[in-house]
């Protein structure tokens, strides 16, 4: 027997915080903000709605509504020096970094240093989640050559991110399928984005800092860039005839290859998030055709499925969402921005309950170091 503490990587199942934003169950495929269906909130809701439900726990009334989204309209708009500063950085750079800078430098033109402050808070809230689009819209139109475009405050959340893109309004049906993007990853519990935000909400650090700490644990491709991925492996398909010949070829060179967009390690059945995204896509490619990409993508959870299925490895959200985005006309490397852009909700929901009760994180290791070392003078070091 040993005292030692068991050293659990990842901090797999270690609980870290009490919740109550939102709930999975993996084996009935179940997420759940503050008790309603992902699904319902997709088909039923919009992202304002929604983002308002994770921050304050319950359904807004319709002045509340009102209100929230007014409020956040009038925050849109980016400070002309932060749209400078925008223009400085390199049209190489990943969008995430740009997002992780321009929500850093945000903190500078509206400082929020005191987060004992409950309206300086929801200020900081309100601007965070209104002005993420029109970073990452910026920053996008920025890269092409083209100039910033102004918000417009006749516009929803979705369609305003999509104008402030591409210069015109989206279709009912690329408005719905944006909006849904945007609730279904708002929010999924403990996952590293969001343990990063309360990480760092626990030092006290101001709002923006918060957030900037976890886009750029989104960026890593363990968490947000998985949906690249998953558009590069279906074009290196090629085709839905090519699947099972390349699976086929994949699995006899490496019997644990693993797949792209397949396997989660919450859910065992397939991601309910997966099922509505692709669900929706199916309006947009309505009103085009489905794209080559989108039938690869079928045809591999098809295959897959005799494969992979009885482990419990089923689709995730990233394996529909890449081929949506890029149906859209969205850039492959602005996938995990729109990622970031939907989380805010939850990683702001999660910065104002971190701050109830609030307690910095701090936790123990395992030592495996030297101990009592002899400092050797410089001369005599081999």
């Amino acid at each position: 027997m040993t005292n030692e503490p068991e050293y659990r990587p990842g901090l797999e199942d270690v609980i870290a915080a009490k919740s109550a934003i939102s709930f999975i169950d993996g084996k009935r495929a179940r997420l759940e903000y503050r008790g309603i269906p992902v699904e319902v909130l997709a088909k039923e809701s919009s992202y304002e709605e929604t983002s308002w439900l994770l921050l304050k726990g319950t359904l807004p009334t319709q002045r509340q509504l009102a209100d929230f989204d007014h409020d956040l309209r009038q925050r849109r708009k980016l400070h002309y020096r932060l749209k400078d500063l925008l223009r400085t950085m390199p049209a190489t750079g990943h969008p995430m970094d740009a997002l992780q800078a321009g929500v850093s430098a945000m903190g500078l033109f509206h400082p929020s240093r005191s987060v004992k402050d409950p309206a300086a808070n929801w200020d900081a809230t309100l601007r965070i989640l209104a002005s993420l689009p029109s970073l990452v819209a910026a920053f996008a139109r920025i890269r092409r050559g083209d100039e910033i475009l102004d918000p417009r405050e006749d516009l929803d959340h979705a369609a305003n991110f999509y104008y402030m893109t591409f210069g015109h309004e989206p279709t009912p049906a690329v408005r719905k399928v944006l909006d849904a993007s945007f609730i279904v990853h708002a929010e999924h519990t403990m996952n590293a984005s969001t343990f990063t935000a309360r990480v760092t909400g626990s030092t006290l650090a101001n709002p923006y800092a918060v957030i900037s700490a976890a886009v750029g644990s989104l960026s890593g491709p363990l968490h947000g860039g998985a949906n690249e991925e998953a558009l590069a492996q279906f074009e290196a398909i090629g085709s839905a005839a090519n699947v099972k010949p390349w699976l086929d070829g994949k699995l006899a060179a490496d019997p644990k290859f693993k797949v792209m967009g397949l396997g989660h390690r919450v859910y065992k059945v397939k991601d309910p998030r997966a099922n509505v995204v692709q669900e929706l896509a199916e309006h947009v490619f309505a009103e085009t055709s489905r794209p080559k990409n989108y039938e690869t993508a079928l045809e591999l959870e098809r295959v897959a499925a005799g494969i992979y299925g009885p482990k419990g490895v089923y689709p995730n959200v990233d394996f529909y969402s890449g081929v949506v985005y890029q149906a859209l006309g969205i850039p492959t490397d602005v996938f995990t921005p729109i990622f970031a852009v939907g989380r805010a909700a939850g990683w702001l929901a999660h910065w104002n309950e971190q701050l109830v009760g609030n307690r910095i994180f701090r936790p123990e290791q395992i030592f495996t170091g030297t101990v009592d070392a002899d400092y050797v003078p410089l001369e005599k070091r081999p």
